[in-house]
């Protein structure tokens, strides 16, 4: 790994150690080594210099949704009467467990946000109790995701 011009640059066998991970986080750091051709520490240190570097942020379990009962995605564009309320909005959507993901966005919207819900009940309940009242919404626009067709992090 190299810093150019204040980007990462990332070699082959930082992009074999990457995949690996991106695949499967749970992978031990020998198994990526054999993998790798390299030895287990030379593993070790490469990873230490990706995470310093700010390339690695962290690694996750993912949870299905639909396995707890959440069946219903959707993104809200959400309008601000005023630009300056966002701070305020973002604080308020945070509160709110079912969003997400909350965008500061160009175009039509102030805000753009991706909620998770029971059915399209909740959806209602959410939109009209908790959303549409937070001060300074104006409006709101909703798109009901009928199904995620591709979910993928950047290529390596």
């Amino acid at each position: 790994m190299k810093t150019k011009n204040e980007r990462v640059v990332i070699d082959g066998l930082d992009k074999i150690i990457l995949r690996a991970l991106m695949n499967d986080a749970r992978k031990s750091i020998n198994e990526i080594a054999k993998t790798a051709g390299i030895s287990g520490a030379a593993v070790h240190q490469r990873l230490k210099k990706l995470e310093s570097s700010g390339l690695i942020s962290g690694s996750q379990v993912v949870i299905n949704p639909k396995i707890l009962g959440y069946k219903t995605m959707a993104f809200i564009g959400i309008y601000l009467d005023k630009a300056m309320r966002n701070p305020e909005a973002v604080k308020q959507l945070e509160k709110i467990p079912e969003v997400i993901e909350c965008h500061y966005t160009t175009g039509h919207w102030s805000v753009l946000i991706k909620i998770l819900c029971e059915d399209n009940e909740h959806l209602m309940t959410l939109l009209n109790h908790k959303i549409q009242t937070i001060d300074g919404v104006s409006r709101t626009e909703t798109f009901i995701s009928l199904n995620q067709q591709i979910k993928r992090q950047i290529q390596l």
